[in-house]
């Protein structure tokens, strides 16, 4: 079912009376898998793939979360029971967007008290006060902007919007001073760098805490094995050259594009 009847909307979530919705979180998918990304990357992992988004990225690896959102709506006793179901005592919440729903915080609540680790992966751009264990945080860079020559749909009708909203300095600093934060940048290219560079310096002047180049993650923009034999070298060499960690995306690696991975 659709999870947005205004695709144009601030989150991309459903009108719960036009959509008839009946739960607390609209969820695209849930499946288990290895975390693919990250310091965690291989480890055996329950994913729940909230819909919504408050950002159009034009290579969103994830369409029908952003630019298109479907899914189902589901209660949060529901899916505690589902991620039950899988022998893996880590879970991902993901998107889409997952920290535009406030039940996201009941279920990652709920996780923590049957012992679950959890890892939220985020835009950085909301901040919610969670039971999280790791918050990937991804800052979108301006190369991420859905210019009309790289819009999914042709129109560019995002771009202004994604632009003003991709980026808040002061989320991304109380993320890292909350919460075990890696900040995983998706990287098209060395051009990108400047920028990444430039975001880190205004993130560890905001934060209380150090940031150290450790949890600085690079990792390769690619949903196919074709793209990131593209990408994957020049970007492990990017992150030789200024010190800071290169992440995988291990399941493209090992399954390709193919869904529930």
């Amino acid at each position: 079912m659709p999870v947005a009847s205004d695709t144009d909307g601030l989150d991309g979530t459903a009108d719960r009376d036009s959509e008839s919705a009946d739960g607390d979180l609209p969820v695209n998918e849930l499946f288990c898998s290895l975390q693919g990304e990250g310091r965690l990357s291989g480890v055996p992992s329950v994913f729940v793939r909230t819909s919504g988004c408050n950002l159009r990225c034009w290579f969103c690896d994830s369409y029908h979360t952003s630019w298109e959102p479907t899914g189902e709506w589901y209660g949060v006793a529901d899916l505690v029971a589902a991620v039950g179901e899988y022998d893996a005592d880590h879970v991902v919440l993901t998107g889409g967007e997952p920290l535009v729903h406030e039940s996201s915080v009941d279920l990652l609540e709920e996780l923590a008290a049957r012992g679950y680790h959890t890892t939220v992966e985020t835009n950085g751009t909301i901040y919610r006060d969670a039971p999280i264990d790791l918050a990937s945080v991804s800052p979108k860079l301006d190369s991420s902007t859905p210019t009309p020559d790289r819009d999914p749909k042709g129109d560019g009708e995002w771009a202004d919007r994604h632009a003003d909203r991709r980026l808040d300095v002061e989320t991304l600093a109380r993320f890292v001073e909350a919460y075990d934060t890696q900040l995983k940048f998706v990287v098209t290219g060395p051009e990108d760098m400047a920028e990444i560079e430039g975001l880190v310096g205004r993130v560890r002047r905001a934060a209380d805490v150090p940031v150290p180049d450790s949890a600085v993650l690079l990792m390769p923009e690619g949903r196919t094995r074709e793209q990131l034999d593209e990408t994957r070298r020049v970007v492990a060499d990017l992150a030789l050259e200024h010190g800071y960690r290169y992440t995988p995306r291990l399941h493209v690696d090992l399954w390709n594009d193919a869904p529930g991975t």
